[in-house]
């Protein structure tokens, strides 16, 4: 019977073209619109490590200006980022049960074969925890030992792209690649892995492509690596040496722990606590103690990644869709009512209310889905809109299967809803009175 009700649906829609088209344009318009803004808003506020979000914790110390808070607007809060020696102590202590310090660098890689030029790599340096804690996939390898850490020694582990650029995607574990005059061996070739948003460097923006490449953090201090990402200093201070640099009250080292349990926040919160005790008697953090950590949805909290623009947008875009439904209404019931010879026939010879309903709501759900498909077209204009309107890298700004299913369901469901009144009102009219005018 189901399909018997979807051929009478074709043919309805059929012997009149121009009305479909029009239902079906305003459906898919609404669809790609209030999908969009949906979408984007489900991957700014989606967790990227569910698993773990509750033991992974950025560490936040306040070591700012005794004068002024580091956000006016938000004085409560202490700077997002460490200063470098800051870091470094923390690391010595390992009080948590993994911990990782990081920067983005940048260097150039000479090439590999004589042909090419050489070209610019941006880097991830970071601490050897940093595989293990955010469960970074290995195609080949792994990353380097907390010995290896220590002896600053020149090791890289390469994304999959920067691998199949260099060594066309083989096994280049044990080759040797030369960066900043430095020869590194690799350790290791990550698989695919793009967690959305960029939870553990969210300050330059949170749905940027993960970096191309990991080194140690020791080897900052002996390739003099800077920083290619935010910092923020807040002290005069006189900088003629890199040494300097790396012992000035500037911030710009992304920390982060693993906690056995969530419950152990708070004792790591005193240890943070008993560390800048002991630095205020050496003159340092002058401002009352406002040490942190926050779990990854805080964090992303935080740094507003749901913008509250964004949440406004959704809005505004289902009450488009609610417009664009009321649309179909009219048309509907335009369309139905055109038709209400042939139902009153149909009633006539014995059809009764609920077939002639159920055959109208099949129809209007074959011109929802209709307009849904339409509509996940829109949708991935839109999307590649978004992606050039905020600059973000190719691929970033995905539809993925949940997102599509939602979008034919709400098409579905939402036409059938707008098909409700026009069927029950074409189903209500007195057969005997519409034959009697023919």
């Amino acid at each position: 019977m189901f399909k018997y009700d979807v051929k009478l649906a074709f043919k309805s829609m059929r012997r009149n073209p121009i009305m479909t088209a029009l239902m079906v344009a305003a459906i898919a318009v609404g669809i790609g619109v209030s999908m969009t803004t949906l979408t984007v808003y489900y991957m700014m506020s989606s967790n990227p490590i569910p698993e773990k979000s509750d033991e992974l914790f950025a560490v936040t110390l306040d070591s700012w200006s005794p004068l002024r808070p580091f956000d006016d607007d938000n004085p409560e809060r202490a700077p997002h980022q460490l200063t470098y020696h800051d870091a470094e102590r923390l690391l010595s202590f390992a009080e948590a049960k993994r911990q990782v310090a990081m920067f983005e660098s940048s260097l150039i890689i000479e090439p590999v074969k004589a042909e090419d030029l050489p070209f610019e790599a941006f880097a991830r340096v970071t601490s050897t925890d940093f595989f293990a804690m955010f469960d970074v996939p290995f195609i080949h390898g792994s990353g380097w030992d907390k010995t290896t850490d220590a002896a600053a020694e020149p090791v890289v582990v390469l994304g999959k792209q920067l691998n199949e650029k260099l060594f066309g995607g083989e096994n280049s574990v044990g080759n040797w690649l030369t960066m900043e005059g430095t020869r590194f061996r690799v350790a290791g070739v990550i698989d695919s892995w793009e967690p959305t948003p960029r939870f553990y460097d969210p300050i330059n923006g949170a749905f940027q492509e993960i970096n191309e490449m990991f080194i140690p953090l020791s080897l900052t201090r002996v390739l003099e690596l800077s920083s290619v990402g935010s910092d923020w200093g807040w002290k005069s201070e006189e900088i003629t040496s890199f040494e300097q640099w790396l012992n000035s009250e500037a911030v710009w080292i992304q920390y982060f722990i693993e906690l056995e349990t969530a419950g152990g926040r708070g004792e790591y919160v005193a240890h943070l606590n008993a560390y800048v005790n002991e630095q205020k008697k050496l003159g340092r953090f002058e401002r009352p103690l406002n040490n942190n950590i926050y779990n990854v949805e805080e964090w992303m909290d935080y740094h507003e990644v749901v913008a509250n623009d964004a949440k406004v947008l959704v809005g505004l875009s289902f009450l488009f869709l609610v417009v664009c439904l009321l649309s179909t209404i009219a048309l509907t019931l335009t369309k139905f009512i055109g038709k209400k010879a042939e139902t009153s026939l149909r009633r006539a010879l014995g059809a009764s209310r609920q077939t002639i309903f159920k055959q109208q709501i099949v129809e209007v759900a074959v011109i929802g889905f209709s307009g849904g498909l339409i509509g996940l077209a829109l949708v991935t204009l839109g999307l590649q809109g978004i992606e050039y309107l905020y600059d973000s890298p190719e691929g970033m700004v995905r539809f993925d299967w949940v997102m599509v299913l939602t979008a034919l369901g709400i098409a579905i469901v939402s036409s059938m809803i707008a098909g409700l009144y026009p069927a029950w009102r074409v189903c209500n009219i007195p057969p005997a009175t519409q034959l009697k005018t023919q």
